[in-house]
């Protein structure tokens, strides 16, 4: 499955709403083996939103290190040919250009997008099935 940085951020962020429910689905699907995957996009929108919500740099640049150091994560490069599906999302379902990035992702492997971004959800459900957390077994 794709994971959305939104996800990422509430699990690296306690005070985050999401952060109990994140964790524990996290926790148990990445002990079980899980296959997650994220475009090497949501390496900087996982460090800025750290950091903007902690205050603090350092907390940004460790939420990456953390990100790199999961087993079974995969990088998803955007490359031309997931840029150019990104760009015709983001104009058929007027969806933002980075959230459109991990819809295209999700729809090239065939999986599921994970997401706690509502806007995201409602717009991919049109290509991909969109997920939260607390809705994946």
């Amino acid at each position: 499955m794709v994971i959305d940085a939104s996800v990422w951020v509430s699990r690296l962020v306690p005070q985050d709403a999401n952060h109990p429910a994140t964790r524990d689905w996290l926790e148990r699907h990445i002990r079980g083996g899980t296959l997650t995957a994220s475009p090497t996009l949501a390496l900087a929108e996982v460090a800025g939103a750290v950091a903007r919500r902690t205050a603090s740099a350092r907390l940004g640049t460790r939420a990456v290190r953390s990100l790199l150091a999961l087993p079974g994560l995969r990088l998803i490069s955007v490359d031309r040919r997931l840029s150019t599906t990104a760009a015709r999302l983001a104009a058929e379902l007027a969806l933002r250009g980075a959230d459109a990035v991990y819809v295209a992702a999700a729809l090239d492997l065939g999986v599921p997008l994970v997401s706690w971004d509502v806007e995201q959800r409602e717009r991919g459900r049109r290509v991909v099935r969109v997920r939260t957390p607390d809705e994946v077994e």
